[in-house]
């Protein structure tokens, strides 16, 4: 066992996917030099050589010859008498170089080297996984659904590595089972107990950034730029975006042709509705556009408090909130105001369209009052609720709720 193939002898090694070999080889390197202190007191006179293509280890001690009886350091020195057993050539004062073996250092130490060796090699491990998705923070990640717990996910990625996607970083609408691919963004890297713990979302702005950046080549080269983004994650999204450059059309290099750019980032976001914007400076201008799909009669700023006092025709206020309230609590994220919502003065006695209400009851309750005859807002607050549920197959307590919402259409 002169020469020994470590490699080879440590099996281990072939399972470590972050580390280079050279890294590994200075840790052998440093694992057997903390043998030889152990066995002869230092290591200073030793040579330790590891051949970096297949591992193989020599080691070479040197030590000065020296008269029978001066000798004062077995360690660094050797007697004439003593070395003449090995070679009878030598004189004092030349360098006596043996070759220790391995198995020279016994069978318990080798058994603890490799097992120092190991452990070393898996803490290298961990911090190199952990130095890698640390500066990987924010890109967007692919791997495959390994287990799925209550609470969290667990992804492996294409080496192997873990990666934890709990619950509240899901779309609402997602649903996982082991082998899945699945496609997140790096939101959190931390080391927990000397391991590497990596949180990956769906649900923060950056995975829907990454998304625009992968699906529209102008964002990519930097030719249109996106300035914000807020989401209510598998409800609606609203995108700010800005070009440099007059000639292209922000808002449509997004969306594409009929829609073909944005329709791929909406199918990974779960039909996530995303309203694409222009940014402009103009905060007045850029409310309105921040309320799409309302269209807005006029508009009052208090730029001290940040408020926004919005007027709109009776058939818009319903859009201009959405459903769930979604649309008016993004713009007002996006904007940075406060949004209240008005009807029009003067537009009191004006009836509203059932349909105009399909952000906030659903069609199917819908379809029932106008089943009935009662096709707009006024025509089912002139009956009572009572009378509502026996001409209808709708529960009071859903009544009660539509009631609510057509009623405070008229507040």
């Amino acid at each position: 066992m002169n020469n020994i193939n470590l490699i080879d002898s440590f099996q281990e090694f072939k399972d470590f996917k972050n580390i280079d070999r050279p890294t590994v080889i200075s840790v052998l390197e440093e694992v057997f030099r903390s043998m030889l202190r152990k066995k002869y007191g230092t290591d200073e006179n030793c040579d330790v050589i590891v051949n970096p293509d297949n591992g193989d280890l020599e080691i070479w001690r040197t030590r000065k010859v020296m008269e029978d009886g001066f000798s004062e350091d077995d360690d660094l020195e050797i007697e004439l008498a003593e070395v003449h057993k090995y070679d009878a050539d030598l004189e004092v004062g030349d360098d006596y170089i043996e070759q220790i073996t391995l198995e020279s250092f016994g069978r318990r130490a080798i058994l603890a080297a490799r097992q120092t060796l190991v452990s070393k090699v898996l803490e290298l491990e961990k911090d190199e996984i952990f130095k890698k998705y640390k500066d990987r923070v924010g890109e967007i990640v692919t791997g495959e659904v390994y287990q799925v717990w209550k609470k969290e996910t667990l992804v492996l990625d294409d080496e192997g590595n873990e990666l934890i996607m709990p619950k509240t970083e899901q779309i609402p609408a997602d649903y996982f089972k082991k082998g899945d691919a699945v496609r997140a963004v790096i939101s959190k890297v931390d080391m927990v107990n000397a391991t590497p713990k990596i949180i990956i979302s769906r649900v923060a702005p950056e995975f829907l950034q990454r998304l625009f950046e992968i699906e529209v080549p102008e964002i990519f080269d930097g030719l249109i730029t996106i300035k914000k983004i807020v989401r209510e994650p598998g409800e609606r999204a609203k995108v700010a975006v800005e070009s440099y450059d007059d000639r292209i059309d922000p808002v449509g290099a997004c969306v594409g042709m009929k829609g073909s750019r944005i329709h791929g980032i909406v199918r990974e976001l779960k039909n996530e509705n995303i309203d694409v914007i222009n940014f402009t400076n103009n905060i007045s201008l850029y409310i309105q556009r921040a309320l799409s799909p309302a269209k807005i009669t006029s508009i009052k700023l208090d730029d001290e408090t940040k408020h926004a006092s919005v007027y709109l025709k009776p058939d818009q206020v319903s859009l201009a909130i959405g459903r769930g309230g979604h649309n008016i609590k993004l713009a007002g994220k996006l904007t940075g105001y406060e949004i209240d919502v008005y009807r029009e003065a003067g537009e009191e006695d004006e009836d509203v369209d059932l349909e105009e209400f399909s952000d906030e009851i659903d069609s199917w309750i819908i379809d029932e009052l106008k089943a009935i005859g009662l096709d707009t807002a006024k025509s089912v607050l002139a009956l009572s609720i009572d009378e509502l549920v026996k001409r209808t197959d709708l529960e009071e307590e859903t009544i009660k709720e539509v009631v609510g919402i057509l009623q405070s259409e008229f507040e």
